[in-house]
C-alpha cells in the first residue's frame, strides 16, 4: 500500500506564510504541496523576536535575481504581459484574435445574461479527498478570484473579447494568471495557483433575508450549506425561511450531507407554508425530510467508494428559522444555533436554541459550569445529528412572539465559537443588519475569520419586523 506524503513540520506555509495545522498536506490558502518542504534540521537555533535579528558581518550577499545588478529593481510586469508556458516548457498558444467589429447598420448584440445571484454547489462524487472544481465560466474575474487575493490585472482589450465556444472538454484557464492551463488536479501549470472550489465562498439574498458561507482559514473544503427563501401564507402574509447545515467532518461525505439536508428542509418548508401548515409543524416535518435525505446518501455507491472502516455514514447538523407576521419559529438538531438580536440594543438579546452536545449535557446535569464545560476538549462532541447512524432523531422546535423588531441570526459553530454568548453575538451584529442583511452576514463571517477562522463559517440573517401588537413567547 502506498503511503501518503509526509508533511514537514513547519508552522507556516513556505509559499504564502499562512498558518498551518498539524497533519496538513496542502496549504488551505494557496494549495502549496507541503510534502516537498524539507524536514526541519536537528538543531534548534534561537530566533530573534518577530524573526528580525542583526545581520552577520562580512557576508557577501548575492545580487537579487530580480534587480539590474546595481541595486535597482527590475521592471515589474503584469501577469498578462508575460508569455506563459506549459509543464514541458513550451509556449502557450496566443489568445484568440478579436472578432471583426460589426458594421454600423448591424443591430447591437445583447450582452450575455449575467448569472442569477445565489448559491453555487459543487461536484458529484470524486475519488479525491478534496476535489478541486474549475471556476464557473459565467463568473467574472472578480467573482471567481480566491478570497483574500488581489484581483489579476486586466488583459489587453483584444483578450477581453469573448472566446469562441469550444467543445465540452475545452481546456480550463487559470483564474489567477489567466494564461496557464489548469491540470486535472486543479492547479495552474503556468503559475501553480490552486483554483477555487465553487463552495469555498457562497452568498445569497432572497427578499429581506441573506446568507453567507465561507470555507474558513484552516479547512480544505467547505462542509457547510444553507438554503434561504421567501413565500406567502394562505392569507397573503409574507414568510421568510432559512436553513443552515454543518457537515460532520468525521463522517463520510459531510459536504454532500449538509447540502442534501439544507435543500430538503428548505423545499419542504417553502412547500408547506403556503398550504396553511402551521410554521412549527412545518419545521418539524422539514427536519424529518432532511434526515431522510441524509440517510439516503448512505446507500449511494459514492459513499461506499469513499468510506473507510473508521468513518461513519454521511451526517450533518441542522438549524433553521421561519419568520412570519409576529411569529418566529426555530428548529434544530445538533450544535448550530439561533440568536435573537433586538433592534434596540438597550434591550437584552437571547439565544433561542440548546446544543445537542457533551458540554450542554454537562451543564444541564449540573456537573460543570458553562465556562468549564465549553473549555473542555470534549465540548463540541455532538449528541444529536442527522444521518443513518444517528442513535435517535429528536427534532427540537420552538416558537416565539417577539414584541419588538430585531434580527434573527442562524449560524454554525464556525461563527458562534467567536461570539458564544448572546451579548457577544449582539455586539458583533451590525446596527443596520435588519436593513442590510447581506452586509451584516458578511460582517459576521469576517468576524469569525478575523478571530482565526478555524472552522467553516455560515450565517443567515432574517429581519423580524415590528409586530402590530406586542406578545409574549408562544
Amino acid at each position: 500500500m502506498s503511503q501518503m506524503p509526509q508533511q514537514a513540520a513547519v508552522p507556516k506555509c513556505p509559499s504564502c506564510e499562512e498558518p498551518l495545522e498539524s497533519g496538513d498536506r496542502f496549504c488551505g490558502a494557496c494549495g502549496y504541496d507541503l510534502s516537498v518542504v524539507p524536514a526541519r534540521p536537528e538543531d534548534s537555533p534561537t530566533l530573534a523576536i518577530h524573526g528580525v535579528g542583526p545581520a552577520p558581518d562580512d557576508v557577501d550577499w548575492p545580487v537579487a535575481r530580480d534587480s539590474d545588478g546595481h541595486g535597482h529593481p527590475a521592471p515589474v510586469h503584469a501577469a498578462a504581459e508575460l508569455p506563459g508556458t506549459d509543464s514541458g516548457g513550451s509556449p502557450l498558444p496566443p489568445p484568440p484574435p478579436a472578432p471583426p467589429a460589426a458594421p454600423p447598420s448591424a443591430p447591437a448584440v445583447a450582452p450575455a445574461e449575467s448569472p442569477a445571484p445565489g448559491v453555487r454547489f459543487d461536484r458529484p462524487g470524486e475519488p479525491d479527498e478534496y476535489p478541486l472544481q474549475a471556476p464557473d465560466p459565467r463568473l467574472t474575474a472578480e467573482q471567481a478570484r480566491v478570497p483574500g487575493q488581489a484581483p489579476a490585472p486586466e488583459p489587453a482589450a483584444a483578450s477581453r473579447q469573448p472566446a469562441p465556444a469550444g467543445p465540452a472538454g475545452a481546456e480550463k484557464v487559470c483564474v489567477a494568471c489567466r494564461a496557464g492551463r489548469v491540470d486535472d488536479d486543479g492547479y495552474c501549470e503556468n503559475c501553480g495557483h490552486a483554483q477555487p472550489r465553487e463552495r469555498d465562498h457562497m452568498e445569497q439574498e432572497s427578499g429581506p433575508i441573506a446568507a453567507v458561507s465561507d470555507r474558513g482559514l484552516r479547512h480544505h473544503r467547505n462542509e457547510d450549506a444553507f438554503s434561504v427563501g421567501c413565500t406567502a401564507l394562505p392569507d397573503g402574509a409574507p414568510a421568510s425561511v432559512a436553513i443552515v447545515c454543518d457537515g460532520v467532518s468525521s463522517a463520510t461525505r459531510p459536504d454532500d450531507a449538509s447540502l442534501a439536508a439544507s435543500r430538503a428542509a428548505g423545499e419542504t418548508l417553502l412547500g408547506a407554508l403556503p398550504r396553511g401548515t402551521h410554521p412549527q409543524q412545518a419545521m418539524h416535518d422539514a427536519i424529518l425530510a432532511a434526515s431522510q435525505a441524509v440517510n439516503a446518501l448512505a446507500d449511494e455507491p459514492a459513499t461506499a467508494l469513499e468510506q473507510a472502516p473508521h468513518q461513519n455514514a454521511p451526517a450533518c447538523t441542522l438549524v433553521g428559522a421561519v419568520v412570519t407576521a409576529g411569529l418566529l419559529v426555530v428548529g434544530w438538531v445538533g450544535d448550530s444555533r439561533v440568536y435573537w438580536v433586538p433592534a434596540d440594543r438597550s434591550t437584552p438579546p437571547a439565544r433561542l436554541t440548546e446544543d445537542d452536545s457533551w458540554a450542554a449535557q454537562m451543564v444541564a446535569a449540573g456537573l460543570m459550569s458553562e465556562a468549564e464545560a465549553y473549555a473542555d476538549e470534549r465540548a463540541h462532541a455532538i449528541t444529536g445529528w442527522l444521518g443513518a447512524d444517528a442513535y435517535e432523531l429528536e427534532p427540537h422546535t420552538a416558537s416565539f412572539k417577539p414584541d419588538r423588531p430585531g434580527v434573527v441570526v442562524v449560524c454554525t459553530d464556525g461563527l458562534w465559537n467567536y461570539a458564544e454568548s448572546a451579548e457577544e453575538m449582539a455586539e458583533a451584529v451590525p446596527l443596520d443588519a435588519a436593513a442590510r442583511p447581506l452586509h451584516g452576514a458578511r460582517v459576521l463571517v469576517g468576524h469569525a475569520l478575523d478571530g482565526g477562522g478555524h472552522d467553516n463559517v455560515t450565517v443567515a440573517l432574517l429581519p423580524f419586523p415590528a409586530p402590530s401588537q406586542g406578545a409574549g413567547s408562544a
